[in-house]
């Protein structure tokens, strides 16, 4: 790499895989060709089609940030594009579930489409698409999900993980193949002087970048090269000014300097701003806050997500701490050991909080967890998430293969997945997933082990390496941020915010004192003077002062 990186990020770089100067060119000309993917020029003739028509279109989206950020772009760009009667509709998780089922065809057949699009699901919907070819409507799914043996009949299937597939990039989150297919449309359309006929602006479909980094980073998929470009050249935009208003106003509402922005604030600000009214209202909100071009809407509809999301953080306390009192009364095996897998239920738990709460869990325990709330009609839904090295989907697969009927649904990716079942089928579920867990999980899966980035000189720790740290990105999923470790010498301690620890820090190599804070940690005991510590380096800003600060990840005192 070249001598003018910092030597630390060439490290840093090196640990990632990343040799040549070219793996940092973030530029839009490196993005895997849109004409690679298979179906997608179908799709744009689908679509082309649809537009020369004048058909109705009918989106149908999810009720995540990824299902929020596709459908809100779909929206933006057939509208650029000409369309004049399109329309979306995102499930309700409570009432109809996940995907294009049957009863939401029911439904969407109704408003009497032209054209159905699924945005981040359809892959999975084989009765859903079934139904709606009875009723004679044209489905185009676009998807990112590992698809089923069998595929949907789909009039045309757009997903990088479909068999056949030769795009390189198969970590698109949804609203990454929602961004391809509209360049495709933009290319079919342009080619053929459609523009031009209708009167119509050339668009750009970069400029919906800033919606594709939001869905992206928050859906959690691996920033494998691609995915960086796609994030990197949304946060250049988002940075810049050019996003939408909603984006802007969830970053006032969240506290976070739009100029300053990285990968990190979204995920853990602007996120589950947005996702909030998916788990507890309807996503709608959420859509119409990126759709919206008026500034004062825009702003309104932050705050009711911002209200949303401080109530979801209440429900999930109560959850979490129902969920610890249950596992401490969990039957451990003869030796005392926790079971290969956590299984979790409570009739008393949301199910739009279920997923957090696995979250939680699993960080807490270092074990796969599926946590189930209640459905309607006695059924209950579940929510996985998973540790390194075991496949949920597949899991859950092999579970369905040796216990026909079992579950009645289920998806998902490696890290997640989602299903339904029966509430009397839970025990014998519960059973079958720890037993399953623990054959494909060994001792040695089950010991959490922390890659750090190694030891940083104590000169090391300044404000100029933490901008360019910062900076050095878009860090995430499969492309972490970097990790370091050391032992510091504890000055100081005292609780911000209730539940947070802000320290003042030494090294013996140096007198001088840098700040760090731990979130969610109790005080440490009086007598401890030595801590050995993970933590990050990044930028604090305070009353328009910038400075270096550590955010602890883990501590333990070495006195």
């Amino acid at each position: 790499m070249s001598d003018s990186i910092h030597p630390v990020m060439k490290r840093i770089y090196g640990a990632r895989g990343l040799t040549r100067v070219s793996d940092l060119e973030l530029e839009l000309a490196r993005l895997a060709p849109v004409s690679q993917m298979k179906g997608i020029m179908d799709a744009a003739d689908l679509l082309l089609e649809a537009l020369q028509d004048g058909k109705s279109i009918l989106i149908v989206g999810d009720y995540d940030a990824d299902g929020a950020t596709s459908t809100a772009l779909a929206m933006l760009a057939l509208k650029a594009y000409g369309a004049e009667r399109v329309s979306y509709l995102v499930p309700n998780r409570f009432d109809y579930g996940y995907g294009l089922t049957p009863e939401l065809v029911e439904l969407v057949a109704s408003y009497n489409p032209g054209l159905i699009i699924t945005v981040d699901n359809g892959i999975s919907s084989l009765s859903g698409i079934e139904r709606a070819n009875d009723f004679g409507i044209p489905v185009l799914v676009t998807d990112h999900h590992l698809p089923p043996e069998r595929l949907p009949p789909a009039a045309v299937i757009v997903n990088p993980n479909q068999p056949d597939d030769p795009f390189p990039s198969k970590h698109l989150a949804g609203v990454g193949v929602v961004f391809y297919l509209m360049a495709a449309l933009a290319r079919r359309l342009e080619s053929g002087g459609w523009f031009k006929q209708q009167g119509l602006a050339l668009p750009n479909p970069a400029q919906w970048l800033d919606l594709v980094a939001i869905g992206t980073i928050c859906d959690l998929v691996p920033l494998d090269y691609n995915n960086r470009v796609l994030v990197a050249q949304g946060l250049r935009r988002i940075r810049a000014g050019c996003c939408r208003p909603g984006i802007r106003a969830l970053a006032e509402v969240a506290k976070r300097a739009l100029p300053n922005l990285v990968a990190s604030d979204i995920g853990f600000a602007l996120g589950p701003r947005l996702n909030a009214a998916g788990r507890l209202d309807d996503m709608g909100l959420g859509i119409e806050c990126l759709l919206t071009g008026s500034t004062r809407e825009a702003q309104k509809m932050a705050q009711q997500l911002d209200s949303l999301n401080q109530e979801r953080r209440s429900i999930e306390q109560s959850m979490k701490s129902q969920a610890d009192s249950a596992m401490a009364h969990l039957h451990l095996s003869d030796d005392g050991e926790l079971p290969a897998g956590l299984c979790l239920y409570d009739a008393a738990w949301h199910q739009g909080v279920v997923g957090i709460l696995a979250s939680r869990m699993k960080t807490q325990y270092h074990r796969p967890v599926i946590a189930f709330a209640q459905g309607d009609d006695g059924m209950l839904k579940g929510s996985a998430r998973s540790i390194s090295g075991l496949h949920m989907r597949d899991l859950l697969a092999a579970i369905a293969t040796r216990n026909p009927g079992l579950i009645t649904r289920f998806g998902g990716h490696a890290m997640a997945a989602g299903l339904t079942l029966a509430e009397e089928a839970y025990p014998r579920f519960k059973q079958a997933f720890e037993r399953e867990a623990a054959e494909q999980l060994s001792p040695e899966m089950l010991e959490e082990v922390v890659f750090t980035d190694g030891e940083l000189p104590v000169e090391e720790l300044n404000l100029e390496l933490a901008v360019i740290l910062r900076e050095g990105g878009p860090w995430g999923q499969g492309f972490p941020e970097p990790l370091f470790e050391g032992c510091f010498d504890l000055q100081q301690q005292r609780v911000v915010g209730e539940s947070h620890l802000k320290l003042v820090l030494s090294s013996a190599a140096s007198s001088c004192r840098i700040d760090a804070i731990a979130f969610n940690q109790p005080p440490l005991s009086a007598s401890d003077r030595r801590v050995w510590m993970t933590y990050r380096l990044d930028v604090n800003e305070f009353r328009g002062r910038r400075s270096a600060q550590l955010i602890v990840e883990t501590i333990q005192s070495t006195t």
